[in-house]
């Protein structure tokens, strides 16, 4: 038995052993004045009010019980025995116990009844204090009560807000019956957002929560609803979104500034990359020249000049395209790519920067990639860093060999992999971990944005990037990308 229940059974029993001991005195008192039955009534039928409305019903039902059992033996002919033996003397103790028991079970229903008023009243103060707009709705949708803090923030009355005026106080944009109708007739719970008109005119957002309540039958009875402000949440997540959108516009801002000073870098590699072919094209040209001017003319010697010419004023064309598309300002694009291929143009941008270094190149390019969805210029930005970052951490490196591998391949979760692996000084352990957060660099000149740049590029495109200690000297800097098709969590 639950403790709560033993308490309740040895209250009852304290209850009634009072009520017992005044009987008892009572008795006593009422038998030594040789009081008649008529007498002895009113005052036992007092002590059983009283227990009643101090006690609970059984411990006053026993007490009648024992009450009409005390009338009958103490009071009544012949004393001392619970024979009667005038009918008065029988009716007047039936009378009592009878009385005795209704009197009981009134009392009982009159304390259930103000128990229930005084729940009601409760009810009514927190319904009417809790932090929300509340109301009910009959089955069809039209209000039958509005809570006070509904009262007080739209200034619609009770008896006002009743049917389907309370959506006055709605937005005009946001009353349309159809909609109201049809979520009430689907018959389950569901949520609506709208504005709500305060008292003195404007219009706050809110959501709107209504929940059903069914009979036995499962027929629904009534709806009732309850709403929360969330126009502070709204314009919290409004400002949310704007400075979001600054803060990728900065972003982009800052790549493009990378961008630019990576090429910068490269400046002289660039201008080395495209005085070979015009200087080609030049000599092609005077031996064009000199082929026309002879007798007779070598017209076929001329035809291949021309077309070594073309060949490389084209090649040159290709790098100042590559250039102008690396620093020119453009939106994020979702184009498929080659990782290869795209790895490519940015290892022929870097070609003269790595002999003017002493650097040797090697590469493994994995055949049969699966192509990968992304902006080609923000992860060849990715690759250069990456190249240079090498570069320069080779230059600096008293080791004979400056060893540069570049390789592609799919890991084993069916990404993408690129790894840049050089034979520098390599990384110390604590900078393993801090390598990619913002302004933190290991060059005594760096501002240390690039690789965080890189790793905000890669991972808005789905993947990840990370570095390690390469054996027996150096760093590797490895990216995953998600191939075309593949969902990233």
């Amino acid at each position: 038995m639950p403790i709560n229940h033993y308490r309740q059974f040895w209250l009852s029993v304290a209850e009634l052993l009072c009520g017992a001991a005044a009987l008892a005195f009572l008795t006593w008192i009422f038998f030594r004045l040789q009081l008649d039955i008529a007498t002895t009534v009113p005052a036992y039928m007092i002590v059983v009010v009283l227990l009643s409305l101090r006690g609970r019903v059984v411990p006053a039902v026993v007490l009648s019980i024992i009450a009409a059992l005390c009338l009958a033996y103490f009071f009544t002919p012949p004393i001392f025995s619970f024979q009667i033996d005038t009918p008065e003397d029988i009716v007047t103790v039936v009378v009592f116990a009878t009385a005795s028991l209704l009197i009981a079970g009134l009392v009982k229903r009159a304390r259930r009844l103000g128990e229930a008023a005084a729940l009601k009243d409760r009810l009514q103060v927190i319904i009417d204090t809790i932090p929300a707009v509340v109301w009910s709705n009959s089955r069809d949708g039209s209000t039958d009560f509005l809570n006070r803090r509904f009262r007080d923030y739209t200034g619609l009355s009770l008896e006002w807000g009743r049917s389907w005026v309370w959506m006055d106080a709605l937005h005009p944009d946001d009353r349309a019956m159809d909609d109201w109708r049809a979520a009430l007739a689907a018959g389950e719970p569901f949520e609506k957002e709208a504005r709500l008109r305060r008292a003195d005119g404007e219009y706050r957002r809110f959501l709107l929560r209504f929940v059903p309540l069914r009979d036995e039958q499962g027929t629904i009875v009534e709806w009732y609803a309850a709403s929360t402000d969330i126009e502070d949440l709204k314009r919290a997540e409004e400002e949310l979104r704007r400075q979001e959108a600054r803060l990728r516009d900065a972003q982009m801002e800052l790549a493009h500034a990378n961008r630019v000073t990576a090429t910068g870098q490269l400046a002289a590699s660039i201008a080395h990359e495209v005085s070979q072919p015009i200087a080609a094209a030049l000599t092609n040209a005077n031996a064009a020249r000199r082929w026309l001017g002879a007798e007779p003319p070598d017209l076929e010697e001329v035809r291949q000049a021309l077309g070594r010419i073309i060949r490389d004023g084209r090649r040159a064309s290709d790098i100042i395209g590559r250039i102008r598309a690396l620093v020119r300002k453009a939106p994020p694009r979702n184009d498929q790519l080659d990782i290869n291929g795209t790895m490519l143009e940015v290892i022929a941008l870097t070609r003269s920067e790595l002999r003017r270094n002493g650097t040797s190149l090697q590469t493994q390019l994995a055949d049969g990639l699966p192509l990968v969805l992304g902006d080609r210029i923000q992860l060849q930005q990715v690759m250069l860093n990456l190249i240079l970052n090498a570069v320069e951490a080779m230059s600096g490196s008293s080791a004979a060999a400056r060893e540069l591998l570049i390789r592609t391949e799919l890991d084993g979760s069916g990404s993408v992999l690129v790894a840049v692996q050089d034979s520098g000084p390599g990384l110390q352990p604590e900078s393993l971990d801090r390598l990619f957060d913002a302004f933190y660099t290991t060059k005594p000149d760096g501002m240390g944005m690039g690789l965080s740049i890189c790793r905000s590029i890669i991972e808005a495109h789905g993947g990840r990037v990370w570095a390690t200690t390469n054996v027996p000297r150096g760093a590797v800097v490895q990216f995953t990308l998600p191939q075309q098709g593949e969902t990233t969590s």
